[in-house]
């Protein structure tokens, strides 16, 4: 299988990772592929535009820092998803305690060169797209994990043509946000809810979904939606909040939120390539829409850290991005995934998330 990913991000390393041992060759696009410097990208002798990384020695694992992002210490699927395809440069944990623990792309370089005869190619997106629709016209699959702006989706674009006439494609998927719902006071919504996002990034998202759907209608492109909750996993968990002293409690009555952890993203990815439906559109979200706080207080309970004071809403001194999490709250079902997918969580509720975070750390 030849497999092409637009936007290593979080979620898009881990999925890709998942999908090394079944990979003739995986491409990847980031913004400038040079910049991740552990080891250096050396340029390929054939096509000096090519960062070949799964040739490359394996480099000495790296640690994936701290960020900010969700309301319980996890990365908000509107600020995360494809957020341009950029690992952070591997540097110390904030977390302490001296554990190495493999960054995602490190972990997918790995996971290439321990399968033998794959490879593992990164390409600038912008800047490489002769040799991208080149990848396109060979791709099997391919992920699009890259955020679209006002003007519209980039990857579709660029590869509009490409794509419809890809001659091998039988899987395409696209990273939304369950964002696109947007408020419904707390009541459950499934994917036959009717999208109402707020202007600005949840619009933007389902004006390019639209367009996605568009293209698989007209041209039989076999394109797939996921609506993807609060993305939380190792190095993007309460715990590291915890850690780095910068979580907060925060309380608003009434306020719940799902979450989806990073390897159940790639669990169900791969279960819908395995099961292609072509139009259709996925919920990926744990069973459990909770409180923000109760998240924060397992967390600490279970690290045996100490637990930061209840703050209201209105004095946690959020940015306007970090408001707009609270701005809308909604349960989200994921019946479909399990039940057409077949696929059973990880992390059913963020508490063994939690746990399966911590064994890593242990490890």
């Amino acid at each position: 299988m030849k497999l092409v990913v637009f936007g290593l991000g979080y979620s898009a390393a881990v999925f890709a990772r998942r999908m090394a041992p079944r990979a003739e060759r995986i491409v990847a696009t980031k913004r400038d592929p040079g910049t991740w410097s552990h080891p250096p990208l050396t340029e390929n002798p054939v096509d000096g535009s090519i960062r070949d990384v799964g040739r490359l020695p394996s480099p000495s694992r790296g640690r994936w820092p701290e960020r900010s992002g969700g309301p319980d210490g996890g990365q908000g699927a509107r600020a995360e998803v494809g957020a341009g395809g950029a690992p952070p440069t591997p540097g110390p944990s904030p977390q302490g305690g001296g554990e190495a623990r493999a960054a995602p792309l490190q972990q997918l370089v790995d996971a290439v060169m321990s399968e033998g005869g794959g490879s593992l190619v990164l390409r600038a997106f912008p800047g490489e797209e002769v040799a991208l629709a080149a990848d396109i016209a060979e791709a099997d699959a391919i992920l699009v994990s890259v955020p679209p702006g006002r003007e519209g989706d980039p990857v579709l674009a660029a590869f509009a043509g490409a794509i419809a006439a890809a001659p091998r494609l039988r899987w395409l998927g696209y990273l939304s946000t369950v964002g696109v719902y947007g408020d419904h006071g707390g009541a459950w919504v499934d994917e036959t809810t009717p999208p109402r996002p707020r202007k600005g990034r949840s619009d933007d998202r389902l004006l390019a979904e639209e367009a996605w759907l568009r293209l698989q209608r007209e041209h039989g492109v076999p394109v797939h939606i996921f609506r993807i909750a609060g993305i939380y996993g190792p190095g993007r968990s309460a715990f590291d909040k915890l850690a780095a002293g910068t979580a907060k409690r925060i309380v608003k009555p009434g306020q719940v939120f799902n979450r989806i952890h990073v390897e159940d993203i790639a669990a169900v990815l791969e279960a819908s390539l395995d099961r292609p439906r072509p139009g259709a559109i996925y919920n990926l979200a744990d069973d459990e829409p909770s409180p923000p706080q109760d998240v924060i207080e397992e967390a600490a309970r279970l690290a045996g850290l100490p637990l930061p004071p209840e703050v209201p809403l209105a004095e946690a001194g959020l940015s306007p991005m970090g408001l707009s999490f609270w701005g809308e709250t909604k349960r989200v079902s994921n019946r479909l995934i399990r039940e057409e997918l077949g696929v059973e969580l990880i992390a059913p509720t963020y508490r063994e998330g939690l746990r399966a975070i911590l064994r890593l750390r242990s490890e």
